[in-house]
């Protein structure tokens, strides 16, 4: 099964569709309930470690506004695990609102820039559309390596 980044990384109806085609969606919503279910980590708003500064800044330079280090400290390391990607474009709030341009931007940047698989298409405008959309993701999913050993095979 491999590690999935979707992005927007808050997009719960890609992560359900990474998990239904049986890989491991990396998404925002795991990331922060580690963070308010972690022991030494103060409740918000000073829910931040003294070390989470300095991660932030291997993805951004420090002239770049703290709310994009910040959140960069949270979505570079998961970018740093994935063996694969879905980046959606033009896509609604409701579909997961990351709240930051600059973020985006950097974030959608470094998934590209990873030696690794990445699907990348709009949001779709239609009914017919959405289930083209489904069959993209479907099908880019299925051509990933389930477990490890078949992983190690196509290499």
């Amino acid at each position: 099964m491999a590690k999935v980044i979707i992005y927007p990384t808050n997009s719960l109806i890609l992560s359900d569709l990474v998990q239904r085609f049986g890989h491991t969606p990396i998404a925002m919503m795991e990331k922060i309930k580690e963070k308010i279910s972690t022991v030494g980590v103060d409740s918000p708003p000073l829910n931040i470690t003294a070390e989470e500064p300095k991660t932030g800044l291997k993805y951004a330079a420090v002239e770049v506004p703290a709310g994009v280090r910040g959140r960069m400290a949270l979505v570079g390391p998961m970018i740093e695990q994935a063996e694969a990607g879905i980046i959606v474009g033009e896509t609604p709030m409701a579909f997961g609102c990351m709240g930051c341009a600059r973020t985006n931007e950097l974030t959608k940047f470094l998934i590209r820039e990873r030696d690794m698989p990445v699907l990348e298409l709009d949001f779709p405008e239609s009914d017919d559309g959405g289930q083209e959309f489904v069959y993209k993701i479907g099908e880019f999913l299925k051509s990933l390596p389930k477990n490890e050993k078949e992983g190690q095979q196509n290499e």
